[in-house]
Order: structure tokens, then sequence, then C-alpha cells
């Protein structure tokens, strides 16, 4: 279940992302590779988790409300999510290039 605040934190993330790379020098455009954005994208996500992992165990010895863990849950769904969806296209993408005459 997306919210507004959590895609208003996706588009923040995509916005400081696209601020670090993209800018041109003598031609081309330079800005973090590919890898560099997937580790990045893993590492987010990976912390998505263990925020709601927090949430999760401080609710069960009382010091979380109920609604801090939903939201933590549900924004680390979303974060999976948008990942499992760039893995499907990026498989998709390298299949298509597979299938290319040489």
């Amino acid at each position: 279940m997306a919210t507004p605040t959590v895609a208003a934190n996706a588009y923040a993330s995509l916005a400081r992302i696209m601020e670090r790379g993209g800018a041109e020098k003598g031609g081309e455009t330079t800005g973090p590779s590919f890898s560099a954005l997937v580790k990045e994208a893993v590492g987010s996500v990976m912390d998505a988790g263990r925020k709601s992992d927090a949430q999760t165990v401080a609710m069960t010895s009382g010091r979380a409300n109920v609604m801090d863990v939903v939201t933590a849950v549900a924004e680390t769904d979303v974060a999976v999510s948008t990942l499992v969806s760039v893995r499907d296209r990026v498989i998709q993408s390298y299949e298509d290039i597979m299938k290319m005459p040489i």
C-alpha cells in the first residue's frame, strides 16, 4: 500500500540520484555507473528493511505504536516491489539484446 509520504520519499531519492549524475564533460555525459546505481538501490531497500525490523522490535517491547510499524512495513513493501520491477525489466532487456542478430 503506497502512501503519499512513501511516494514523495521515492521521488526525492530519485531526484538525489539524478542530481549527482548526468553532468556533461567534453560532450559525454558522466555520472554514476549502473552498478553503483544498483548498489545504492539495494542498499536503500536493505535500510528500509532494517527500519521495519527495528520498528517491529520496538513495538514488541512497547516503545512504538502499531501505526509506525505498519508505515515502516508498507515503505519496505514499496521498496522491494520497485526493486523487483526494475530487476525484471533489466532481465527482459538483457534477453531482448541476446535475441538480436549479429
